[in-house]
């Protein structure tokens, strides 16, 4: 059988009549043997209404973009292409371009719908299988990038591998492997009864034992950190203010993985733990819900990103309770919802580092793009918004060739139907995603 890469690239690069016979005459072809014939093809060019250039946050009218395998050659408009007969045709004559998007805080192997406590339950396998499947639909909704952050037993980081090697279809994904927890903390395996003396795969107490454990993720494929520094939701027996790792324990984590080159994330509602985990040389605060005048400033001097996750609340709420959500963690996110909203404009205003995270999983996957318009509700600007997804979390991550519509950027391009500076819900409904220069949706 071809490959699935190869189908997709054929398929919405050529026409019917033209990827048919092809299709047909490269059934059982070896992969190795058709990938550079396609990869040395012509370059494509992308016709549209328009794209957004987000870093000055301007949509640019008569859009055309040229790529050639994975990275974009050129960005204009169409009176500078003197014959479009020398190119692939992408005709998106009635959208707008934008760089693909970026979600900081997902988990991959869950899903929302599924009851809460039996999902505990799942064994590795089903969890990966969960997020080969979640992979496909958040890539779907133009989200070309994400941060898996925290998945039992190394099921996300073989889902990344398989992305990487073109096996499935799915975004650029910066896995954590374990989230690191103290004992008894959020992130431990808190709902299991005292006989099975479950403990959950990133539980470590003391700095040491935290070195060791991150040490283990990076060992086993992590190519990110996370520590559960307070207590946290979706967690049994701890509370959502209270801090967990101290700050020598967060600082140990924070050492270690920069001395590994690694991004480290840190959950984080309450505001002592917030201020630890600044202190302690964290690169991103993840949900940020009670964050004083003192944290912000605090963000704001480090330049720490900060990572809210305002959508979910509403899905939690609403379907909680009956995806089997014990009511002592739905009364946890009534107490958090509003303070974190607020926190989240508190911070825009203070100008913090602010960075897309949704926390997917907690609501259903390929739905993260309904935060964008959250994200303007609760105070920023469309622009802001979309910084946020693009330009801040490729910052985030160190990486320069994403989050942009520049030449030599990896073609990650999506459209939308219209111009999302002027109506950001259009990121609710992504109509066209490439990914390292493979059309996926079209």
């Amino acid at each position: 059988m071809i490959s699935w890469r190869l189908k997709y690239r054929f398929q919405h690069t050529l026409t019917p009549s033209q990827s048919k016979p092809l299709l047909k005459s490269l059934t059982g072809v070896a992969f190795t043997l058709c990938l550079p014939a396609v990869s040395q093809a012509q370059d494509t060019l992308l016709l549209a209404k328009g794209y957004v250039d987000v870093a000055k946050g301007k949509t640019i009218e008569d859009a055309a973009i040229v790529v050639r395998d994975n990275k974009i050659v050129s960005v204009g408009n169409r009176g500078e292409i003197d014959d479009q007969t020398a190119y692939r045709l992408v005709n998106l004559e009635d959208k707008y371009l934008l760089p693909g998007v970026m979600d900081m805080h997902v988990h991959l192997s869950g899903d929302a719908e599924d009851n809460f406590l039996e999902s505990m339950n799942y064994s590795i396998p089903r969890q990966t299988v969960k997020a080969v499947k979640n992979a496909r639909s958040t890539l779907m909704a133009g989200f070309t990038t994400v941060r898996d952050l925290g998945a039992s037993g190394y099921s996300v980081i073989a889902t990344r591998d398989a992305i990487d090697a073109g096996e499935i279809p799915g975004p650029r994904i910066w896995a954590v492997g374990h989230a690191l927890s103290i004992t008894g903390g959020h992130c431990d395996d808190n709902f299991a009864p005292p006989e099975r003396h479950s403990v959950a795969g990133g539980v470590a107490d003391g700095p040491w034992a935290v070195r060791q454990k991150v040490r283990e993720n990076i060992k086993y494929g992590a190519n990110a950190i996370k520590v559960c520094a307070t207590g946290g939701v979706f967690s049994k027996g701890t509370k959502v203010g209270v801090q967990q790792y101290s700050e020598e324990e967060l600082g140990a984590a924070a050492e270690e993985a920069h001395r590994r080159g690694l991004v480290i994330a840190a959950h984080a509602h309450g505001t002592d733990g917030i201020k630890a985990a600044i202190r302690a040389g964290i690169d991103s605060i993840e949900h940020c819900s009670f964050m004083d005048k003192e944290a912000i400033k605090m963000a704001v001097k480090a330049g720490t990103y900060l990572s809210c996750d305002i959508y979910n609340t509403e899905y939690t709420l609403a379907y909680g309770e009956a995806n089997g959500v014990p009511q002592a963690n739905i009364e946890k996110e009534k107490q958090v919802s509003k303070a974190q909203r607020d926190s989240f404009r508190r911070a825009t205003l203070a100008g913090a580092r602010m960075v897309f995270g949704s926390d997917a999983a907690i609501y259903p996957h390929g739905d993260n793009g309904k935060q964008f318009a959250r994200m303007v509700t609760f105070g920023m600007t469309p622009t802001q918004a979309l910084q946020a997804a693009t330009i801040n979390s490729a910052a985030l991550l160190k990486q320069d060739s994403l989050g942009q519509l520049k030449p030599g950027f990896y073609a990650d391009i999506i459209a939308v139907d219209d111009d999302p500076l002027a109506d950001i819900s259009v990121m609710e409904r992504v109509r066209f995603v490439m990914k390292d220069g493979v059309i996926y949706k079209r």
